[in-house]
């Protein structure tokens, strides 16, 4: 028995777990028997023990020697174990010899019968490719792909709701016990952790010892993992207020384990996280090219370990925002992980010879924030990476404002401006504001984005159609976007009419208040939060002897709004809530305000001005120009040492001068 007991079997795994039980349970008794033999000195009872005993072991050999040579969950392990319970049905024919032998006999019997119960347990799997372990939380799909699995040959192993759901679609299908023989356990907290799952997931099949260990332990293999997570994001952004502890339940624990292990090991095993890849795998798994089916698994193990990281991303940053932080600014966690989803990739970048593609922020701050990324385009060309940039700055600015406005953009600058307002027949007629935002400056904003902060109706869609060029009265405006919040169905039709690459989008308004700004520099990134600050959030101080009119502080206020917007430095020129003019993006800020000044031409009279930062300088420079200009009323942060020359200068040219101690500097 010792020479048996020591010899080294190797086995296809899933035979060896009962075989190497009956093996030890045989031996072990056979022990017993021996030392009974001994005792009993009962010649025809040892006659018959001893014939016992050489059977069983022969029954042994013959099962070791078919383990060695059957294919894996082979029959004949089955009748093996039919053999053995007849060898021993005969030895306990001499149980009226002794009682003692007899019970002896009747747990051997009960010992071969253990054998052949798990050999009928395995008859259907004698034909099987390999195991699958299920376990989604998204559902959709995953009974079409345990039917497909179940006629290419693999046994589905799955748990909780995952189980019921194939199990009631009429597919085979066993619970995980089968492979832990341990049932799940705190609240379903504990159900796939388990040696002989992740084991059967990790083991390398061409390593020697990886097999070796695998048999010493009695495991079998795992070769398709299909596994999504507990919907967490969901959860804590459902719009409910909802108890921390019922969100930190909805943090996924084996399922990551489960896609992790996989993924690594994803040379010997399939890992599949979305139910988009369900019948790419199916071809893969029924193909026979082997290069192929390595690509897809490759392929796979990128996307489990990114469809983890997004999660754990969201996690973190819930629990940042949920005390994590320990008090401290919120704003900055010490890592910080942002997940994107691609929406598509685009023609080229800003421009011909870069590659761009488009990436929508999956960060919780951001979900339900509406905004730009999540518009919905209903007509024309595919949007490009200056279309994005460009939209974006559009739809910003105009949500900024509170009457209904509309605003011009080009090259991210709003080269128009303008605002319905009490003075007009209809305090509400986009019409007359899109009107003056093109007149601001109709040869930038030819071929520009507007944006509108009130939805299109079809009055509205038929001044864009048809309105014509203030330059010559003739060409009818060109534009590469319109955006709104809505349109109207006419309204959206009439709209359509206007040209066939005209790119209609609706998006919903931005809300910045929880969102960042991320700007990236070579080796890293600078964060900060949204310049969300209005002229309702500010004090506007006059400082001069002039005091503005109402209607000057309006405008003001409007000038203000408008050169938040405009790329350092930055000086809007406006009146009557239309801008008339702007100047951006110069190295110094007296020549903004010469270009601002050109764009207003004649209209300047009676105007008023913003500036984005302080005037460093006023006699002779900026302030002087301006009031020289017939500029009435200015508008800046202050701040200077010079700040009492732009005072003596406003009130040499009885020109009001206000601070607002807020600055709107825009790179």
């Amino acid at each position: 028995f010792r020479a048996t007991e020591s010899s080294a079997v190797h086995m296809n795994t899933r035979p060896a777990g009962w075989l190497s039980r009956i093996e030890w349970r045989l031996l072990r008794r056979n022990v017993v028997v021996e030392r009974s033999l001994a005792r009993w000195k009962c010649g025809k009872a040892e006659k018959e023990m001893k014939g016992c005993a050489r059977r069983t072991l022969t029954g042994l050999s013959g099962l070791q020697t078919t383990a060695k040579a059957a294919a894996p969950r082979s029959f004949a392990c089955g009748r093996r174990a039919a053999q053995l319970q007849s060898s021993v049905a005969r030895s306990a024919a001499s149980r009226s010899s002794s009682s003692c032998f007899g019970r002896r006999a009747g747990a051997l019997r009960a010992v071969a019968s253990e054998g052949e119960r798990a050999s009928a347990d395995r008859t259907d799997m004698g034909g099987s490719r390999g195991k699958v372990v299920v376990s989604v939380s998204d559902k959709s799909g995953v009974v079409d792909l345990a039917r497909g699995l179940v006629d290419l040959g693999y046994e589905i192993v799955s748990t909780g709701g995952s189980f019921r759901a194939i199990s009631e679609g009429g597919v085979a299908v066993s619970q995980v016990e089968s492979i832990t023989n341990f049932p799940e356990m705190l609240d379903g907290r504990v159900k796939t952790l388990h040696p002989a799952v992740h084991g059967g997931i990790l083991a390398r099949r061409d390593l020697d010892d990886h097999m070796q260990a695998m048999e010493g332990q009695n495991f079998g293999l795992i070769d398709v993992v299909i596994c999504n997570l507990y919907p967490f994001r969901a959860t804590v952004t459902g719009g409910e207020d909802i108890a921390f502890q019922d969100a930190i339940e909805k943090i996924d624990i084996g399922g990551p384990t489960l896609i992790r292990a996989a993924a690594k090991n994803h040379k010997h095993v399939t890992v599949v996280v979305d139910p988009a890849d369900y019948s790419s795998v199916l071809d893969a798994l029924s193909g026979d090219d082997a290069k192929a089916g390595e690509s897809l698994r490759t392929h796979l193990a990128w996307k489990a370990f990114q469809h983890v990281s997004s999660y754990d991303s969201n996690v973190a940053e819930w629990l940042w925002e949920n005390g994590g932080s320990k008090g401290e600014e919120t704003y900055a966690p010490p890592e910080k992980t942002v997940p994107l989803r691609l929406v598509n990739t685009l023609r080229y970048g800003e421009n011909p010879h870069q590659k761009a593609a488009f990436y929508v922020d999956d960060s919780l701050a951001e979900d339900g924030a509406g905004g730009l990324a999540l518009s919905t385009q209903h007509h024309g060309k595919e949007m490009s990476f200056n279309n994005f940039l460009d939209g974006d700055a559009a739809y910003s600015c105009v949500c900024d404002f509170v009457e209904p406005t509309c605003v011009i953009v080009k090259h991210t600058n709003p080269c128009g401006v303008a605002s319905a307002h009490e003075g007009q027949d209809d305090p509400n007629d986009l019409r007359q504001a899109y009107r003056w935002a093109v007149e601001a400056d109709p040869v930038s904003a030819f071929g520009g984005i507007v944006a509108f902060n009130r939805p299109v109706t079809a009055d509205l869609a038929r001044e864009i159609r048809e309105f014509r060029s203030p330059q010559d009265g003739e060409t009818r405006m060109f534009y590469e976007i319109v955006i709104a919040p809505g349109y109207t169905e006419e309204g959206l039709e009439i709209l359509k009419g206007k040209s066939k690459t005209l790119r209609i989008l609706e998006a919903a308004p931005h809300d910045q208040g929880n969102s960042k700004g991320l700007k990236q520099i070579g080796g890293g990134f600078i964060l900060q939060e949204h310049d969300y600050l209005t002229p309702e959030d500010i004090k506007f101080e006059v400082v001069s002897e002039k005091q503005p009119t109402k209607e000057e502080l309006e405008d003001l206020k409007f000038a203000w709004r408008c050169v938040k917007h405009v790329k350092s430095n930055a000086i809007t020129i406006a009146k009557g809530k239309r801008l008339l003019g702007m100047g951006s993006g110069q190295p110094n800020r007296v020549k903004s305000v010469e270009i601002a000044i050109e764009k207003a031409a004649d209209e300047i009279e009676g105007s008023v001005m913003a500036s984005d930062a302080f005037f460093p300088f006023a006699w002779n420079d900026s302030v002087e120009k301006a009031c020289q200009a017939g500029v009435k009323a200015i508008v800046h942060p202050g701040g200077s040492i010079r700040d009492s020359d732009a005072i003596e200068c406003c009130n040499k040219y009885n020109v009001a001068l206000l601070t607002t101690s807020v600055r709107h500097f825009k790179h």
